[in-house]
């Protein structure tokens, strides 16, 4: 084993370990001998042994009362990074949960190096960014408390680096760090944090107000030793017992409230405080009410967050009062597990928790909603405020990347480098051939994770691919990429658009039997007056067959003209109705076999009522004797009508059972079925399927497109 610099740094530590596991400390001693040998060759900057470094972090952990796996994570949190030892050595050595915490402090520290946040200042949304991009990355919150005790000790050593370095550590410890610490409630760190950064980043301001609060502690203690007394009184003579201490003034806080208030030092300052800590909320509220009869409350300043928790689940209640020789005190007003967690946060659940393998369902439920927070700040300063900082964005649901220059990019999740393109500039966007994803190339449809920094590929010049605006393919997951990707198609290419929603249209109206209806009855459902705009919206994908399937349904068949296309209303169709004739028999023409949203015609059948063609039925559209022929439009009903459907596939083992699964999703029942294999290793399904709408027709042939091998799903009897 490596020699420890002094051997008081190790027994303290185990002491401390002792006093909180005792049945732990043989194997944290275990732990504390594979770290000192793991680091044995290294050193900090200041000449110590590394050992020193992962020990003082543990002190840190155990003060916050961790449990034993993040304690001994502590120890080990520079193994990966910095020695020889892999993540497999920790998981055989310690176990699996040790290893994980490990790893991810591991990977929040390759995020920190891709950002470049330690080489330059992020805007306030960037710096928010990072802080959520470290809580959407982690499984386990311990990770980012074992990450804020590292970062604590190394502010503690930061006079041994350079003055550049201490200004870069320093002002992402009050960018990141200290924020992290705020919304996880962790006071104890992050008022640490806030001053040793204060420290470096404003030297000058720092020492002047740590000179005035020197000089005015004695004339401070002696106020509140006064107050602190007639409160002790009072509460005696109430029953009360209680725990009052003076609340102290951190150097940052003073800061920070002079330049938000405008206010110099005297009016900040003088502003007394004290905390009060009782047994009960009941309590709470009664000495509440004897304050307020023994000073004067200031209005507006009383604030109840035992009702309304703050975000970090920081629970008090506050007032202002006019106190002793006519000096303004702030009161806060607590129990005891609500002081232990305004002290040390999402970690105050460790300090009660019986057996750290124990998992807490109520804990998780609590990181659910920091994660879903996006307040961090610890100060609310009134109700608004506080109501401000309740809204939310979930971004447990979206994902963090980086560009090459270390900027984070905020995106839903799902999203792919496209969307990421899009996100950056419509141009890198439109000119999108590729990209590379931690320096290895990615399909365009892979899905970004947290953490992980992209570069596209552009060509010089070109568009965007018409495939990525299919909703199959999942090139694109933003409501942004597809509107860029639409108006590129609407602006600049009219007439490609145009033939392509031709084809589109012809291949639709083919497939769902409507070969012989015009363009311009169809741009007409629409609404459109000119054919070409029409054409020009389906092909650059604002229209979808799927909603020309849908209008033909929704355009209701007008009675008195039986030759314009005939559809359903959105509710099911039942019966056919014979315009201008009273209720006849009627049945459907096995020829063709029409259904709702078809055009359909009457041949009137002497002594057995009506027949019901489509209206392009080869023996309607052949038939001499037209004065037999009578317009009919459909009813409401729920009745599935039997429709005969042509499936053109390579042939497979499991294709017809993937193409009745695809049916019975949709609800459609298929009554008959024939498979022919063809010289080609191609296979001929026809199936007769019972169908209620065109709409559903058109859904069914959509999904089939889908479903592996298939090459063509249409109408039969349509060429």
């Amino acid at each position: 084993m490596a020699t420890v610099t002094t051997s008081t740094d190790r027994q303290e530590f185990l002491t401390q370990v002792a006093d909180l596991y005792p049945e732990s400390v043989e194997l944290v001693e275990r732990v504390l001998d594979y770290a000192d040998t793991a680091h044995a060759a290294q050193v900090r900057s200041s000449g110590e042994p590394y050992i020193l470094h992962p020990i003082e972090v543990a002190k840190i952990l155990a003060d916050l009362h961790m449990d034993v796996p993040t304690i001994i994570a502590g120890l080990l949190h520079d193994t990966i990074e910095d020695t020889a030892v892999t993540l497999d050595d920790l998981k055989l050595e310690f176990g699996p949960v040790v290893a994980k915490l490990v790893d991810g402090v591991s990977k929040l520290q390759h995020v920190r190096a891709k950002s470049g946040s330690e080489g330059r200042a992020l805007s306030e949304q960037q710096a928010e960014n990072m802080r959520k991009m470290f809580l959407a990355m982690v499984d386990d919150i311990r990770v980012i408390i074992i990450k804020l005790a590292d970062r604590l000790h190394n502010m503690r050593t930061l006079q041994y680096l350079s003055e550049e370095r201490q200004q870069r550590i320093a002002r992402e410890t009050l960018e990141i760090f200290a924020p992290l610490a705020s919304r996880l409630g962790i006071w104890q760190l992050k008022w640490q944090l806030e001053d040793l950064a204060f420290r470096y980043l404003d030297t000058e301001t720092y020492h002047r107000i740590a000179q005035l609060v020197a000089e005015r502690r004695g004339e401070r203690a002696a106020y509140l030793e006064q107050v602190i007394e007639q409160l002790r009184q009072r509460l005696a003579a109430e029953g009360i017992t209680a725990h009052i201490t003076g609340r102290p003034k951190h150097l940052y806080s003073i800061y920070a409230k002079m330049e938000e208030k405008n206010r110099d030092f005297d009016q900040i300052y003088d502003v007394r405080g004290v905390r009060i800590i009782v047994d009960s909320i009941p309590t709470c509220y009664h000495v509440l009410g004897i304050v307020h009869s023994m000073w004067r409350p200031i209005p507006g300043e009383i604030d109840d967050y035992i009702a309304s928790p703050k975000n970090n689940f920081y629970q008090s209640l506050h007032t202002a009062v006019v106190a002793y020789q006519g000096k303004p005190l702030e009161v806060q007003i607590r129990t005891q597990e609500m002081h232990q967690v305004a002290e040390y946060g999402i970690a105050a659940h460790w300090r009660y928790k019986e057996g750290w393998l124990r998992k807490d369902e109520a804990l998780d439920s609590k990181i659910e909603w920091l994660r879903t927070s996006t307040d961090w700040r610890d100060e609310v300063d009134d109700a608004s405020q506080f109501v401000a900082g309740m809204r939310t964005d979930v971004f447990a649901e979206r994902v963090f990347v980086f560009t090459p220059k270390g900027d984070i990019v905020d995106l839903p999740q799902g999203a792919t480098p496209v969307d990421f393109a899009y996100t950056i500039h419509s141009e890198i966007g439109h000119r999108c051939r590729g990209a590379k994803v931690d320096g290895r190339l990615v399909a365009l449809d892979y899905q970004l994770h947290s953490g992980e920094q992209v570069d596209i590929l552009t060509a010089k010049q070109g568009g965007p691919s018409r495939d990525w605006l299919n909703p199959h393919l999942n090139y694109v997951a933003t409501q942004k990429a597809r509107q860029k990707i639409r108006q590129w198609f609407r602006h600049e290419q009219r007439d490609e658009n145009i033939a392509e929603g031709r084809a589109i249209l012809d291949r639709e109206l083919r497939r769902l039997g409507f070969d012989h209806e015009s363009y311009e009855d169809i741009g007409n459902l629409f609404r459109f007056s000119r054919v070409e705009d029409f054409m020009a919206e389906v092909g650059f994908g604002s229209i979808t067959p799927a909603q020309i399937a849908a209008k033909i349904d929704e355009s209701a068949g007008d009675k008195s003209d039986a030759l314009k296309i005939k559809a359903i209303p959105e509710s099911p169709v039942s019966e056919v109705t014979v315009a201008g004739v009273g209720d006849l028999y009627t049945r459907m023409g096995n020829c063709c076999n029409p259904v709702p949203g078809d055009l359909i015609v009457g041949y009137i059948t002497r002594g057995k009522g009506i027949t019901v063609h489509r209206g392009d039925c080869p023996n309607i559209i052949n038939m001499r004797d037209t004065e037999r022929l009578i317009p009919l439009s459909w009813g409401k009903t729920a009745q599935a009508y039997p429709v005969m459907v042509r499936i053109e596939a390579f042939d497979r083992s499991g294709l017809l059972r993937d193409i009745t699964s695809v049916m019975a999703d949709l609800g459609i029942n298929m009554s008959s079925a024939s498979v022919v294999t063809n010289a080609d290793h191609t296979a001929t399904i026809i199936a007769t399927v019972g169908i209620r709408s065109v709409t559903q027709l058109s859904e069914l042939f959509t999904k089939l497109l889908n479903v592996r091998d298939v090459i063509e799903a249409r109408r039969e009897g349509t060429n």
